[in-house]
């Protein structure tokens, strides 16, 4: 009764629990970026988690060649100096550099070379008096030895600063401070010696370019004094403003010229004309007394000739009187035109000429407003020339007497900034720091090798490589469960043993793990639940179980696969074709007198053969029998063939358990008689290359293949699987 109820219940429990898993296996949810990326660092830590041995011994390795390379070696002291080779101000800078710079005008400034400078310091005519002298104390010294090979000792510029540094490395901290000591004195002597060569240099130089410069900038005055006196010429700006108004007054005289001109002219036109006279001749004053006394003397004739004949002498004398008076007034009239005319006309001609004496003195002060930019240039350019003459020229001079009082100086021109002192602490083996080093050195090489050990390994780890290498149905993912493991390990020894209390204890675990184990039961019922939906329009009610390779766990599919489709109502027969290394025996407990091979060999009936599985109602099991000398022809006889009929229209399920697909044809023969095959993958365990040619070899044969099983997955949706149904 318990156990019958025990049986109730999980079939209950298969009906409530099946939905979730079963729409889990067959429409995966699409995965979000962030999810994805959170499973691909799952898949990282796993791969880490399966290679922790390689990991491990590939770090240990390299961090014992570190410990050991940093122990061995001898403790090196460093120290160094530090020289100041360029003055600090700018305003300072070398007067001969000043010199030279401003003179080819071509050639940039640019300071120190510091490349060539540190090359000469570690030349060896500079470096051969300095190891003359070290050699004394410390005959080991070469320049090979500081310089070449073991280069302990190092030049560099300080950044991009002024300074210098010289650094000595040496396992004696003593010899260290002495050799530094040395190297900066004469360092400093150098520095001296090659101002005062540079001295020396600049003041000839500069003597020998002074005459020419001198001469220069007389010639330059000469033809400046000529420019002025042969243009009169002294301001550009000045003299250009004066001429330019100088224009503007004999503009305007000559315009008021040529006013009267055109008067003057007029006047002339109208004089030479006959209704000109009476004007010209009404201003002269004779002209008129005439006229006046012409006029008085006809009125007393006039007056007279009332009174008295013509032949009365007073009017006579009257008559002669105005006849006198007629020519000179002619005379006068014709004088008086032609002074008038004359007058005129001299105005004319004088107005004409002074009208040209200015358009010529306009013209050429024109002229002279047209040269004014040539000449201001040239006058500029002569300037310049000689205002450039005179600096170079007292530049030199200052330049020379500078030079002169630098030379008589004594005043180093380098400068140690930083002085050499003997070193405490080695800076060479750090071991700390070599330690740090090793172990992320030693650590990211185990993970490389552990990642190459992967790249190379040829199974399969999770069960999306499966599905996506294989491209076939995935029917369900089984966790490992140590529970199973130790429990088969149980069953076989009670086996082995033959003994009946033994298999009545094996049977009773073998029930209580599968009462018990309910995540692997949960993924077998998923497994059952995609079969079944595999066809809409007929059910699956036969299915042969192997695998690519023996170890992966096909048995034990097929014999908890015939228990959970038991549990869940159907009429079960789990058969054992594995007529080589039989198992569902030593798995359910049951005898292996007779069997299959008796079935198909002999004259037994199923029914003799048959055996119920214990405490579960529903499922039968038809054991291998005694391993025949040719399972292949037992399994391929005409016998089997009847056999898989009629087990196929009596039970709802059959379940055959065959021998690996690798090198056997015994499940390529079984299956085509069959709804199908079911291939079982072990994770971490099956080559792909094997389970991927098993596959082909099936696909030929036009077998049909129903979906694949992971066995063994450690994928993390199954703690959670766990905790959600048992929390």
């Amino acid at each position: 009764m318990i156990e019958n109820s025990s049986l109730q219940n999980l079939h209950s429990e298969s009906n409530n629990k099946l939905i979730a898993p079963q729409s889990l296996s067959i429409q995966p949810l699409a995965l979000t970026e962030e999810e994805e990326d959170e499973l691909d660092l799952g898949d990282f830590f796993n791969i880490l988690k399966r290679r922790a041995l390689v990991i491990a011994g590939v770090a240990g390795i390299t961090m014992a060649g570190v410990v050991g390379f940093t122990l061995s070696r001898e403790p090196q002291y460093e120290d160094n100096f530090r020289l100041l080779v360029e003055p600090v101000d700018e305003d300072n800078n070398n007067n001969l550099s000043e010199l030279t710079s401003f003179l080819n005008t071509n050639i940039q400034k640019s300071g120190l070379d510091y490349e060539s400078q540190i090359e000469v310091l570690q030349s060896p005519e500079l470096m051969r008096p300095i190891i003359n002298d070290l050699q004394v104390q410390y005959p080991d010294i070469t320049y090979k030895s500081l310089l070449k090979e073991e280069k302990n000792l190092k030049i560099t510029r300080l950044g991009e600063t002024k300074v210098i540094e010289v650094t000595y490395r040496h396992s004696n901290p003593t010899q260290v401070k002495e050799v530094l000591d040395k190297i900066a004195q004469a360092y400093l002597k150098y520095s001296l010696e090659r101002r005062q060569t540079q001295l020396s240099q600049g003041i000839r130089f500069v003597d020998k370019e002074l005459p020419p410069i001198k001469e220069q900038v007389e010639v330059l005055q000469q033809q400046l004094q000529t420019f002025r006196q042969q243009y009169d010429f002294f301001d550009p700006n000045t003299q250009s403003s004066q001429i330019i108004e100088q224009l503007k007054l004999l503009s305007g005289e000559r315009q008021k010229v040529d006013q009267q001109l055109a008067k003057a002219k007029a006047e002339l036109t109208i004089l030479q004309q006959e209704e000109g006279a009476p004007a010209i001749l009404k201003d002269a004053p004779v002209y008129q007394q005439l006229i006046t006394q012409i006029r008085n003397l006809e009125a007393q004739i006039a007056g007279e000739s009332t009174r008295f004949q013509d032949k009365v002498p007073t009017l006579k004398r009257l008559k002669e009187k105005r006849q006198k008076l007629l020519p000179l007034l002619e005379q006068e009239k014709e004088r008086i035109l032609k002074l008038t005319l004359s007058e005129a006309a001299n105005r004319v001609q004088a107005l004409e000429v002074q009208s040209q004496k200015l358009s010529a003195a306009e013209e050429e002060l024109s002229q002279k407003v047209k040269q004014l930019p040539s000449l201001a240039r040239r006058y500029t350019e002569l300037q310049q020339k000689l205002l450039i003459a005179n600096e170079s020229f007292n530049r030199f001079l200052k330049t020379r007497q500078d030079l002169k009082i630098e030379a008589a100086q004594t005043e180093l021109p380098w400068e140690i900034i930083k002085a050499p002192v003997t070193p405490e602490d080695p800076v060479s083996p750090k071991i700390l720091l070599n330690l740090i080093l090793g172990v992320v050195a030693s650590t990211f090489l185990g993970i490389g090798a552990a990642l190459i050990r992967e790249k190379l390994d040829n199974t399969y780890h999770n069960v999306d490589a499966l599905k996506d290498d294989l491209k076939l149905p995935l029917l369900g993912a089984l966790p490992i469960d140590k529970s199973l493991e130790s429990n088969q390990k149980r069953s076989a020894k009670a086996k082995s043993s033959h003994n009946s209390q033994a298999d009545s204890i094996s049977q009773s675990r073998a029930r209580s793990y599968f009462q018990d184990s309910g995540q692997f039961l949960e993924a077998l019922r998923v497994v059952h639940t995609n079969l079944q939906m595999l066809s809409s329009d007929r059910q699956i009610r036969s299915i042969v179980i192997s695998s690519a390779l023996p170890g992966d766990g096909k048995s034990t599919v097929a014999y908890n696969l015939a228990q959970v489709a038991a549990s869940m109502g159907q009429q079960v027969l789990l058969i054992d074709t594995d007529l080589r290394r039989p198992q569902v025996h030593a798995r359910t407990g049951l005898r292996n007198f007779s069997g299959l091979s008796n079935l198909i060999s002999g004259n037994m009936s199923a029914e003799q053969v048959m055996q119920q599985l214990p405490n579960i109602a529903g499922c039968s099991v038809i054991t291998s029998g005694p391993i025949p000398p040719d399972a292949t022809r037992l399994l391929s006889s005409g016998k089997m063939k009847q056999l898989i009929k009629e087990f196929h229209e009596k039970f709802d399920l059959v379940i055959y358990d065959a021998p690996p697909l690798f090198g056997l044809a015994d499940a390529s023969i079984l299956a085509p008689h069959t709804d199908g095959i079911m291939l079982v993958v072990r994770i971490d365990k099956t080559e792909r290359s094997i389970i991927k040619q098993a596959v082909e070899s099936l696909k030929i044969s036009r077998t049909n293949i129903l979906g694949v099983v992971a066995n063994g997955d450690k994928s993390i949706f199954h703690k959670y699987y766990h905790k959600y149904y048992h929390s």
